[in-house]
C-alpha cells in the first residue's frame, strides 16, 4: 500500500551561496530521501524556500548598497540552480517574501492569540546606540550564561544549543560594529510557550524511531523547562503584526520560517490546480520528515510543534532526522577565510554525482566527519570509476560487441549465478530497510558492496575468453551481469540520479528510472542496447593540490 510522505527541507537564508556542509547536512538527505519513496509508488511532496526574511539578508544588502528584495532575489536564483544543477528534485522552492506565505503566517499568530497562546508584554530589547538600531537577536553577540562559549548568539548558543535572549548574554556587543547595546523598552507579542512543555515531553517520548541524538537532545531540552519566548520584533524587514498598533513590527523570523513548511505545501497545491490538496498532507494519514543540520534541532522539535498543536488540526512531525556536521580539510566551515567548498563554485568545475557519492558514502548521520579533495579525488577514482564504472563498462561493452548490440538469451544460471542474482534482490530489500529509515550512509555501502561482489563475479567467469570458447557461457555470465547492474542503477538512483538515468538508457530501457519501482529491472532477451559510454571521468592527481589551494590560507 502506497504512503503519503511530506518531506519539508531547511530554508537557507537568501544572503549568499551554499556551501557543502550545508548540502551534506540538510539537502542532499531528503532529496536521495524523495527519490527513494518516489521509485517505491508513494505520494511524495518535497518543498522548501529561501529565507528571504532573515537578518543575514538586510545585513548583506547594506554591505552591498542594494535592497532586502534585490538579494533575495539573487540568491534566491543562484540557489534554484544549483538545485537544478545538483539534481536537488524539490516539488516546489519558494520564498518566505510571497503574499501566500504572508498570509499563512499571519493566520497563525491570529489564531495563537484566539487561542490564547500570545500575550503582550513589554520588554527590553538591544538597540545599538553606534548603528542606531534595534537589534535582532542574531546580531548580539557574547559569552553563553550557560556553557561560557565567547560566540553565542542573542537567539542560540551554537556550542550548547540552548535558546538564549539578548539579554542573557554576559559582554554582550553588537555584531556589526562591536558596541555592547542599550536596552530600550518595547512593546512585543510573547509565545507561551511554557504551556506546552508537558504535552511535548509526552510527544517527544513516544518518537522511538528517532535518531539518539536527536531525541536525547530534544528530552533533555524539555526537562529542563521551556519559558516563554518572543512573537515579534522591532524590524522593517519581515511579515508584519496583524494587529492594530504593532504595524511597524515583524513576526519573529525564528518563528515565521517555519511557517513556511505549511505555507509552501499550500502554494504547491494550488499550482497543481488543487488548492485544498495540502489537507492530504497536513490533516490526514501522511509522515512528515523535516530535514536540518543539528543545530536547528530545538526549532523542529519543540519550536514547531508548539505551534502545530497551538493551531490545532494538523499533524505534527512523524521524524526529525538531523545531520551532525561536514569539516572541510579538517577545519570547521569559515566563510570569513574563505574555509569553504562553495556549491557554484564546485558545480562550475565537476559532475554532480560524484559529489553526492562521496557526501552520502561520508555523510555525518552520527557524528562529525571531514570533506578533503583528496577523498574526493580517490573515491571517485577507486570506487566511481574503477569499482562501479569499470563495472558497466565491462559489461556493456563485451555484450555490444559480441552479441549484436542486445541483451543475449540465457540459460538455466548455474548455483555462482543464482547466488550473485540473489544477492541484487537482497541489496534492494536491505536498501529498502536502511533508506526506509534514513540510513543514507549505510545503504549506499550496502550497493557498493554489491558492485564489488559484481566484479569478482565477472572476474570469475571471464565473459571475454569464453565468447570464444563457449559462447552460451558467456550470455549467461553476461546476462547475470546486466541484472545486477540494471538493479544498481535502481539501487543507486536515490543517490546518483543523471549516472543511473544514463545507465537506464544504455540498458535500453525509456522514461525515468522511478518509473520502473524498487525492483530489479530485468532486461529482456534481445533488447536493444545503446553504444557503451563511461558513467565517470577519472579526475586527475593535480586536483587536490589545485582545490586546496582555493581554500583560505588560515585553518
Amino acid at each position: 500500500m502506497s504512503e503519503r510522505i511530506l518531506i519539508c527541507v531547511a530554508w537557507p537564508y537568501a544572503n549568499g551561496s551554499l556551501h557543502l556542509g550545508q548540502i551534506a547536512g540538510a539537502y542532499l538527505p531528503p532529496d536521495i530521501f524523495a527519490r527513494y519513496h518516489r521509485t517505491k509508488g508513494n505520494e511524495v511532496v518535497m518543498v522548501s524556500g529561501s529565507d528571504s526574511h532573515g537578518t543575514p539578508t538586510t545585513i548583506k544588502a547594506e554591505q552591498e548598497g542594494k535592497t532586502p528584495e534585490e538579494i533575495a532575489a539573487f540568491y534566491q536564483q543562484e540557489h534554484q540552480d544549483c538545485w537544478q544543477k545538483l539534481g536537488i528534485s524539490y516539488d516546489l522552492y519558494t520564498t518566505t517574501g510571497t503574499e501566500n506565505h504572508a498570509e499563512v503566517a499571519q493566520d497563525m499568530f491570529l489564531r495563537l492569540l484566539e487561542q490564547g497562546y500570545l500575550y503582550r508584554q513589554t520588554v527590553s530589547q538591544a538597540y545599538c546606540p553606534n548603528c542606531h538600531r534595534f537589534l535582532p537577536d542574531r546580531y548580539v553577540e557574547g559569552t553563553c550564561p550557560h556553557c561560557q562559549s565567547p560566540n553565542a548568539r542573542g537567539d542560540q548558543c551554537e556550542a550548547c544549543g540552548k535558546l538564549l535572549d539578548a539579554p542573557d548574554l554576559v559582554d554582550a556587543r553588537c555584531r556589526i560594529c562591536g558596541t555592547p547595546p542599550a536596552y530600550r523598552d518595547s512593546e512585543q507579542f510573547y509565545l507561551r510557550l511554557s504551556n506546552f512543555r508537558d504535552r511535548l515531553l509526552e510527544w517527544v517520548r513516544q518518537q522511538t524511531h528517532w535518531r539518539q541524538n536527536v531525541l536525547n537532545f530534544t528530552t533533555r531540552f524539555l526537562e529542563e523547562g521551556l519559558i516563554d519566548r518572543a512573537f515579534t520584533r522591532d524590524i522593517d524587514w519581515g511579515v508584519p503584526v496583524p494587529v492594530e498598533g504593532f504595524e511597524e513590527k515583524r513576526i519573529y523570523v525564528w518563528f515565521e520560517a517555519v511557517m513556511g513548511y505549511l505555507s509552501a505545501t499550500k502554494e504547491w497545491a494550488r499550482l497543481q490546480g488543487d488548492p485544498e490538496r495540502w489537507r492530504r498532507f497536513w490533516q490526514e494519514e501522511s509522515k512528515s520528515y523535516y530535514f536540518i543540520g543539528k543545530d536547528n534541532i530545538a526549532y523542529h522539535t519543540i519550536i514547531w510543534p508548539a505551534l502545530l498543536m497551538g493551531y490545532g488540526g494538523l499533524n505534527l512531525p512523524y521524524d526529525v532526522p538531523a545531520n551532525e556536521f561536514l569539516t572541510i580539510e579538517g577545519g570547521k566551515f569559515s566563510t570569513s577565510r574563505n574555509w569553504a567548498i562553495w556549491l557554484p563554485d564546485y558545480l562550475s568545475r565537476y559532475d554532480p554525482d560524484p559529489l553526492r557519492y562521496i557526501l552520502s558514502i561520508n555523510m555525518p548521520e552520527t557524528s562529525d566527519t571531514d570533506f578533503s579533495w583528496r577523498e574526493f579525488v580517490r573515491r571517485n577514482n577507486d570506487e566511481l570509476v574503477a569499482t562501479y564504472g569499470n563495472l558497466v563498462h565491462r559489461v556493456l561493452t563485451i555484450t555490444y560487441r559480441n552479441f549484436d548490440g542486445c541483451v543475449p538469451t540465457p540459460g538455466t544460471p548455474d548455483e555462482r549465478s543464482q547466488q550473485l542474482i540473489d544477492r541484487a534482490k537482497d541489496t534492494l530489500d536491505r536498501m529498502d530497510t536502511l533508506l526506509y529509515g534514513c540510513h543514507f550512509k549505510e545503504a549506499i555501502g550496502v550497493a557498493m558492496a554489491l558492485a564489488h561482489e559484481a566484479n569478482r563475479y565477472l572476474d570469475e567467469k571471464a565473459p571475454w575468453k569464453a565468447v570464444k570458447e563457449d559462447r552460451q557461457a558467456a550470455a549467461d555470465s553476461l546476462y547475470v551481469a546486466l541484472y545486477v547492474i540494471s538493479g544498481l542503477k535502481t539501487a543507486l538512483y536515490p543517490f546518483l540520479p543523471f549516472s543511473s538515468q544514463k545507465l537506464h538508457e544504455m540498458l535500453g530501457f525509456e522514461g525515468r528510472v522511478e518509473e520502473y519501482g524498487w525492483k530489479p529491472t530485468v532486461p529482456e532477451p534481445g533488447q536493444k542496447l545503446q553504444a557503451p559510454q563511461p558513467l565517470f571521468t577519472k579526475l586527475d592527481e593535480k586536483v587536490v593540490e589545485e582545490e586546496t589551494n582555493r581554500l583560505g590560507t588560515e585553518q
